[in-house]
């Protein structure tokens, strides 16, 4: 059996409540990571933190958090630390869509998903990395998309803020690297969930027919990506973006 070097390690991951955050949190406390999940409603995140610690036996701690607040953010870290005294982990998936063509777009639609998907990762990053560089370690994921690639009709913001998450990315790594902390992204494509289950059979194969595999990814699958990259077995990895896409987009 592989030792991927996390047992009773501490991960924060963000928007955790449910969907792939949700998949990525019960993927880490399957390998006996200690797990705070945060998210906008409290009582969510405590009923998430309660579930995955008796489904695996592990600590875990559910969290209110406005990922695009600086003040929510530094009282978050502030709770992890006296509750844990570490960070090893931290999982930027705190993400929302606000879907509309760009000529049209309101500009609170665009306020909103930079602050949270870009702006959010930037507070988390900021203040979780100040207590990795303290421990002189530690494992940064970032939830990308494929759109930050390709872009998408009627996605220009979050395609920009998917976009943006990758260049935080790579500097993030860049400024990071030699004290011993790893910034890794994950981009997924099509993913497997209840939005797409409910997509009428003529787009799901429309959608379908972009991807070489023939199928929409599992949210497992993402979250085994994630967990490759915060392990020992990522140990000389950093800066990177893995597209978990089905052969979607080819670089």
């Amino acid at each position: 059996m592989i030792d991927l070097g996390l047992t009773d390690k501490v991960a924060l991951v963000t928007g955790g409540t449910r969907g792939l955050g949700r998949a990525i949190a019960e993927k880490l406390a399957a390998e006996k990571v200690k797990i705070v999940v945060t998210g906008t409603n409290e009582e969510r995140a405590k009923q998430a933190a309660n579930e995955i610690s008796s489904a695996y036996d592990v600590e875990a701690l559910g969290l209110k958090h406005d990922v695009s607040s600086e003040e929510s953010t530094k009282e978050v870290v502030k709770a992890i630390i006296a509750r844990f005294k570490r960070i090893d982990i931290l999982v930027n998936n705190a993400g929302v869509t606000s879907d509309g063509i760009m000529m049209t777009m309101k500009k609170e639609n665009w306020d909103k998903v930079i602050s949270t998907n870009l702006t959010g990762a930037f507070n988390c990053t900021k203040f979780v990395s100040k207590q990795m560089l303290r421990q002189k370690s530690g494992s940064i994921v970032n939830m990308a998309s494929v759109v930050g690639i390709t872009g998408n009709v009627g996605q220009a913001n979050y395609a920009a803020s998917k976009a943006g998450l990758i260049g935080f990315t790579k500097t993030t790594a860049r400024e990071l690297a030699d004290r011993g902390i790893k910034v890794n992204a994950v981009a997924p494509g099509y993913i497997a969930t209840d939005m797409t289950a409910a997509l009428p059979e003529k787009v799901t194969e429309e959608m379908l027919s972009k991807i070489p595999m023939k199928a929409y990814g599992r949210p497992e699958a993402v979250a085994s990506a994630v967990l490759f990259l915060v392990s020992n077995m990522s140990e000389y990895i950093t800066g990177q973006v893995i597209n978990v896409d089905g052969g979607m987009v080819m670089q």
